[in-house]
């Protein structure tokens, strides 16, 4: 039986991230729609259901080149989100000892320590000057 699943998987796209996420989501979908009712029961249904059909055309298509630029695109746009996050828990962090400002100039991010009363600031990427208080 494994050999003609694979026999039957050749020259198909397979799983890959974005399918186990939409796995996931319409697992979800379809739980929440047991624990749900009217309709919002069945907008759980149809979202649950619409979810694992796709999953499975995408798993089962023979068009290698579509499938990998959608997976692509979600990577891309995972990655964009997880770097904002990570950005912002970085200046969160950097916010008890620093002061973080944007030059006027060029909208560069300069990092100035806390508690040195009004100094003036230059960017080092335009050279261009600031007065701001720490």
């Amino acid at each position: 039986m494994k050999e003609k699943f694979r026999r039957f998987m050749q020259g198909r796209y397979g799983v890959d991230e974005l399918s186990r996420v939409l796995i996931g989501i319409a697992m979800i979908a379809l739980i929440l729609c047991f624990f749900t009712k009217g309709t919002l029961a069945m907008i759980f249904q149809v979202v649950g259901w619409a979810a694992l059909i796709y999953t499975y055309v995408r798993m089962f298509s023979r068009n290698y080149n579509a499938c990998w630029a959608q997976n692509q695109k979600y990577l891309s746009m995972k990655n964009r989100v997880i770097r904002f996050f990570k950005r912002q828990k970085n200046y969160a962090s950097q916010r008890k000892e620093y002061r973080i400002y944007t030059c006027p100039g060029c909208g560069q991010k300069i990092r100035i320590p806390k508690g040195k009363g009004k100094i003036e600031v230059r960017c080092p990427k335009c050279r261009s000057t600031f007065i701001k208080r720490s």
